[in-house]
């Protein structure tokens, strides 16, 4: 049984001998070689979509797909079939780093770097950010004390994020399909938005990209959020509407938006969001460091050939 494994990313291949696979690095930006396509396990990372279209119609003999991305949407894309294959994902190899860069985004939209940064390339100083300020003033998001931060997708991600957030004052509510109590932040089902909305100072948007999630941040619900609050998505673009949000900044009626995602990646330059104020973007930065994806190949691995349910399955 053969094994590919990418060389997209540094892999400690050790932790994966001793089972009775042979493991096969390949290149995951050219076609799947000749002598490899009869292998029965694919890893993915950061792999081009030519490179997955070929091997979803050459590699007739695999049967699963361990994707090191939080959402396999690349794979899925591509032509594999799910109901044939088993695929699974990288879910939790990225928790830490999305949310180190969530909280990120957070504190330069509270304390205004952004703007700072923006006065210092014009060689100007930004006297109006310094000196005495309101200590959290009504009506405006400068700080994460006291702040109503809504995080909306209440997975992984949002469990690594809260406990930082909580740390440093925030008041941090949940929502996802189900509600409940998950590591002591309350969680609300999606039914209650249009209650949650309007208490929002900073909206964390950590929602998968799905046909059921598309556009999930819409033209209403947008006009929910106070004026001063400000939007972070670090989930998929795809969850929001792009057009409403522009428009949104454009009336006035929310206070900013960071975006490390979007509808379409590359960002085109044609997009009204680079020359907006109060935004900050990022090229899809907050992930793209897997980490402990040998522990979970090799749990995964050993799971397979024992013929036991694999983690993270689609």
């Amino acid at each position: 049984m053969k094994l590919l494994y990418p060389t997209s990313i540094k892999l400690d291949t050790k932790s994966l001998e001793g089972y009775s696979v042979s493991l096969h690095a390949y290149d995951a930006k050219k076609p799947i070689p000749e002598d490899l396509i009869d292998a029965e396990v694919l890893v993915t990372w950061a792999n081009s979509p030519d490179n997955l279209k070929d091997a979803a119609q050459r590699l007739k003999k695999v049967r699963w797909i361990q994707s090191l991305a939080a959402g396999p949407n690349d794979v899925l894309g591509a032509g594999f079939d799910p109901s044939a294959i088993t695929i699974t994902t990288g879910s939790g190899l990225h928790d830490n780093t999305v949310a180190e860069h969530t909280l990120g985004l957070l504190l330069t939209a509270a304390r205004r770097f952004y703007e700072m940064r923006d006065y210092q390339t014009q060689g100007k100083w930004p006297g109006h950010l310094g000196g005495p300020q309101p200590d959290r003033p009504a009506g405006a998001f400068t700080t994460l004390q006291d702040a109503n931060v809504l995080v909306w997708g209440f997975g992984n991600i949002a469990k690594t994020l809260t406990p930082w957030l909580t740390a440093l004052g925030a008041k941090v509510r949940g929502v996802a399909r189900h509600a409940g109590v998950r590591d002591g932040i309350e969680v609300y089902s999606e039914d209650k938005l249009s209650e949650l909305l309007p208490q929002t100072d900073a909206l964390v948007m950590i929602l998968p990209g799905s046909d059921s999630t598309r556009h999930a941040l819409n033209a209403d619900r947008l006009k929910m959020l106070p004026n001063h609050a400000w939007v972070v998505n670090v989930g998929r673009g795809t969850t929001v509407d792009e057009e409403a949000l522009v428009s949104a900044l454009d009336q006035g009626e929310i206070g900013g938006a960071a975006l490390d995602v979007f509808e379409k990646e590359p960002l085109p330059e044609s997009s009204p969001l680079y020359k907006q104020k109060n935004v900050v973007l990022s090229p899809h930065a907050a992930g793209g460091r897997p980490r402990g994806a040998e522990a979970l190949i090799a749990d995964n691995l050993r799971r397979f050939l024992a013929e036991q349910t694999l983690k993270n399955v689609v």
